[in-house]
């Protein structure tokens, strides 16, 4: 049974002009997923920025190859239960697969995401034409959205895998484009995966609201992991951009502190965990 744990230390909370400030500051700002209560209480006590209700869920939780199956519903029920584990902490959440088909899907989504969710930010992948209008009405509404571009696993099969994107000069071109992009259609944040460490720092430099990396070198504002990555309990080989942070310790509080300190520092990611 989850209790809430009355005598961990009060924290101001995490807002999103504040992740602006970080930025401007070049204070690194900490992301980790969770999925549940007792995940988001360890990643709340820990002093993570933000927690990411991921539909990552459909591969490490559910046990599926992708994350398409994973539906809004389920998307909903575990961003409520992950309310629940947090107060200080910014609870951002994904758009599942085709919940952003178009304006009127994605307005639908990103009110049950907030209000039956309780998620204060959405995450939408991509940048082509119908998802910069849902970013632009989205955040009309005071619904704050998290861009996401790089390799984006929604698109899993038009990329033919999950591939680095942006090794060509054209592609990591358009990739900047795209960073452009939502940040004018009204992105607050944008998570930027699977991209080399050159095009991470150039995005970052680009962009004025801070961009989150996963896979992008250490030069982007922040970082971003799938816990169950960070924890070394990912069935299969874990990512090259992760780190068993659970290794050599006794406790997941103690791991995923140790996450948080590395970020902050810049010690994580390392060259190791970057890509040419």
């Amino acid at each position: 049974m989850y209790v809430e744990n009355a005598s961990a230390p009060a924290r101001k909370s995490v807002t999103v002009p504040g992740l602006h400030a970080m930025k401007a500051e070049g204070r690194k700002i900490v992301m980790l997923t969770a999925y549940d209560a007792s995940f988001a209480s360890q990643v709340e006590q820990a002093g993570v920025d933000i927690a990411l209700v991921g539909d990552s869920l459909g591969m490490v939780v559910q046990g599926h190859r992708s994350t398409l199956p994973v539906t809004l519903d389920q998307m909903v029920y575990h961003t409520a239960a992950v309310a629940r584990g947090l107060s200080a902490t910014l609870l951002v959440t994904d758009m599942p697969f085709m919940a952003d088909r178009d304006v009127s899907h994605a307005l639908e989504a990103g009110a049950r995401l907030v209000g039956e969710g309780g998620a204060a930010m959405v995450k939408i992948e991509g940048a082509a034409p119908h998802i910069l209008e849902s970013i632009h009405a989205l955040t009309e509404r005071a619904i704050p959205v998290c861009a996401h571009l790089g390799l984006t696993p929604q698109s899993v099969h038009k990329f033919g895998g999950f591939k680095i994107q942006g090794r060509a000069q054209d592609a990591a071109d358009r990739v900047v484009s795209e960073a452009l992009a939502v940040q004018q259609a009204g992105a607050d944040l944008l998570v930027l995966e699977g991209v080399p460490t050159v095009l991470g720092e150039r995005v970052t430099k680009a962009l004025h609201i801070p961009v989150i990396g996963i896979g992008a070198g250490p030069h982007c504002d922040g970082q971003v992991l799938v816990i169950y990555d960070m924890l070394g309990i990912t069935p299969g080989k874990r990512p090259k951009f992760s780190k068993d942070f659970l290794a050599g310790r006794h406790s997941v509080a103690e791991a995923i502190q140790a996450y948080v300190a590395d970020v902050r520092s810049g010690a994580f990611p390392a060259a190791e965990h970057g890509f040419n």
